[in-house]
C-alpha cells in the first residue's frame, strides 16, 4: 500500500487544505474528514494518501493529501459522492485548499 512520501523527485501532487473551525467543532471536523477519506476518497483513482493534522489551539485542521496527478484530483472534485463529503466538511469549517508540488526537502 502506498504511503505518504515527501520527496522533491516524487511525481505526486499534494493537496494542502487548511480548515478554520471553531474549537468546539474541531473533533467533529476531523471525524467528518476521516470518514470521507476512509469511505470515499481512498477509493478514488489516483489517491495516494491523506493525513490530518490538528492545530494545537483548536482552530485549525490541515489535510495533507497526495494524488498521482492534478488530473486525478480534478476528477475526484467532479465526483458527486466526493462533493457531498466535502460539503459536509465545509458546513463545519472554512476551507482553503490548494495544490502543491514538493520543491525541496531538508533533514537534520
Amino acid at each position: 500500500m502506498p504511503t505518504t512520501e515527501i520527496n522533491a523527485d516524487a511525481e505526486f501532487v499534494t493537496l494542502i487544505n487548511v480548515f478554520t473551525v471553531e474549537p468546539d467543532r474541531q473533533r467533529e471536523l476531523v471525524d467528518v474528514l476521516a470518514r470521507a477519506t476512509e469511505e470515499v476518497m481512498r477509493h478514488q483513482p489516483g489517491f495516494v494518501s491523506a493525513n490530518l493534522h490538528v492545530g494545537l489551539d483548536g482552530t485549525r485542521v490541515a489535510n495533507y493529501a497526495q494524488w498521482e496527478s492534478a488530473e486525478h484530483f480534478q476528477r475526484m472534485l467532479a465526483n458527486p459522492e466526493c462533493r457531498q463529503h466535502m460539503a459536509a466538511a465545509t458546513a463545519i469549517a472554512r476551507a482553503e485548499p490548494a495544490l502543491y508540488s514538493v520543491d525541496s526537502v531538508r533533514h537534520a
